[in-house]
């Protein structure tokens, strides 16, 4: 017959096995989870390694690896959210950029303009004592083209005031969506694992 402690030794042996087994399935299931872009949290991990949640919370190398493989998984996420709102605003901070220099080129043409027509009403009225008809004629059809010019500019204008507008919205959009990425993040982190262990006064289950 097999002695009291030789048995209590086996009992021992089989309860380690046990817990290495679980501790492998911890890790592949991290792994997977990964693989997959799951999100990490303890029921998750717990749930894809077919062990307790409290298994995780009480076995010291299990905490410990969940633990890492979230904090991991958070600091991946928190890059990969700040690349993205880099990106966002760069590209909107580019076009706004581009608009506001396009809109202050306008602006000086339009401004040599209308001082170029300022300058030709002067010589029409100068000319229209003294020079031939056909001088006249040229300037006052000179003015008109520069009047065409300068409306023409100013549609220009107005259509680059509103893709400035649009570009700045954009903006703003993208600092929204920054703020809501940030909230994604700040969801996403882990809960305070007391709350899902034992309660006090109550005994935990055992575990093989």
């Amino acid at each position: 017959m097999t002695s009291v402690p030789g048995q209590t030794a086996a009992a021992v042996a089989a309860r380690k096995r046990q817990t290495q087994q679980k501790l492998t399935d911890v890790d592949v299931a991290i792994g997977q989870l990964r693989r997959e872009r799951g999100r990490l949290t303890v029921r998750a991990i717990a749930a894809r390694a077919a062990v307790s949640a409290t298994f995780l919370y009480e076995n010291p190398e299990a905490r410990a690896r969940v633990q890492a493989a979230i904090a991991d998984s958070k600091s991946r996420h928190d890059r990969t959210t700040s690349a993205e709102h880099d990106g966002i605003e760069a590209t909107w901070r580019e076009r706004a950029l581009n608009a506001e220099a396009e809109l202050t080129r306008a602006q000086k043409e339009i401004y040599v303009q209308r001082h170029r027509i300022g300058e030709l009403m002067g010589q029409v009225r100068d000319f229209s004592q003294t020079a031939p008809g056909e001088s006249v004629e040229a300037l006052v059809t000179e003015n008109t083209n520069l009047k065409h010019r300068v409306q023409q500019l100013t549609r220009e204008h107005r259509r680059l005031q509103e893709r400035l507008e649009g570009a700045r919205a954009n903006l703003r959009f993208a600092d929204k969506r920054a703020a809501d990425l940030e909230m994604q993040v700040l969801e996403l982190q882990p809960g305070d694992p007391g709350r899902h262990g034992p309660q006090t006064g109550t005994r935990p289950p055992s575990h093989p």
